[in-house]
């Protein structure tokens, strides 16, 4: 405990530092104050759109979009992960699929999508939920085949059938990898988000910042941005905290092993 507070601490001093050599680098001129603002005034813009509301109000209409896009990827790909990685015939079918759209940068269908859906709510969580798909995919995937083959058979000799080996067995097991495939997802999401709300939306925190730069409003676009790291920061650890309440056993197991 008192090493990870020393590695905090470390952390935290280390973003202290870098905010004091940003107020200096902008006060002493050394960046034109005009594009690089001192970082009080860019904190006193966050507080300010803290306060009466307009941040939040922005991230949280963003946050919804996120999560659509985000659950919706769950919902398909997990089972899609399972059904893959179970079965070779299943696997043959959508890997051609799989590793042509895979390399796809999601900011390129989203021309695509605004053509049939518009700059609408669909459109937005239809391009996050393809960005966060593949992540969440090929992580189920890969954990539903890394499971020890002498588990499934103990289980098939304790009478267990096919469904009940899959959720009592295979999925329990793989949940490590699936929380992992979560964690790289989920900052995806937030990118394309704001990505896409910077293409064609009428609101959310990446057309606040997109607007604030048009308006030559700087510290509140920094503001904007702020935000959009402390939401980051946010989710990772929320994921982080879901990983070690719901599947701690998984890193029990693995400092055991170290």
């Amino acid at each position: 405990m008192k090493e990870f507070l020393s590695t905090k601490a470390k952390g935290i001093c280390f973003l202290l530092f870098l905010a004091f050599l940003w107020e200096i680098v902008s006060r002493n001129k050394l960046i034109s104050p005009l594009y690089f603002p001192p970082i009080s005034k860019d904190l006193v813009a966050f507080y300010q759109l803290m306060l009466d509301g307009t941040l939040p109000l922005e991230v949280i209409r963003s946050l919804g979009r996120i999560f659509g896009g985000f659950f919706l990827a769950v919902v398909v790909m997990i089972p899609l992960g399972i059904l893959m990685g179970l079965f070779k015939p299943i696997y043959n079918l959508f890997e051609p699929l799989t590793e042509l759209l895979r390399p796809l940068p999601p900011p390129a269908i989203i021309p695509v999508v605004m053509l049939f859906l518009g700059i609408g709510e669909a459109m937005k969580i239809l391009v996050i939920a393809f960005a966060c798909s593949f992540p969440i995919l090929i992580n189920t995937m890969d954990g539903v085949r890394s499971v020890e083959p002498t588990l499934v058979d103990t289980a098939k000799t304790f009478g267990r059938n096919r469904y009940e080996v899959i959720l009592q067995v295979i999925l329990p097991a793989s949940l490590h990898q699936i929380f992992t495939g979560w964690r790289v997802a989920l900052p995806i999401a937030l990118i394309v988000d704001i990505i896409a709300e910077m293409v064609g939306a009428l609101n959310g925190i990446g057309r606040f910042i997109l607007l604030m730069q048009r308006r030559f409003d700087i510290p509140e676009m920094y503001a904007g941005i702020f935000l959009v790291a402390i939401v980051g920061y946010a989710l990772n650890a929320l994921l982080r905290y879901l990983n070690r309440t719901l599947i701690g056993w998984h890193k029990a197991k693995f400092e055991a092993v170290i």
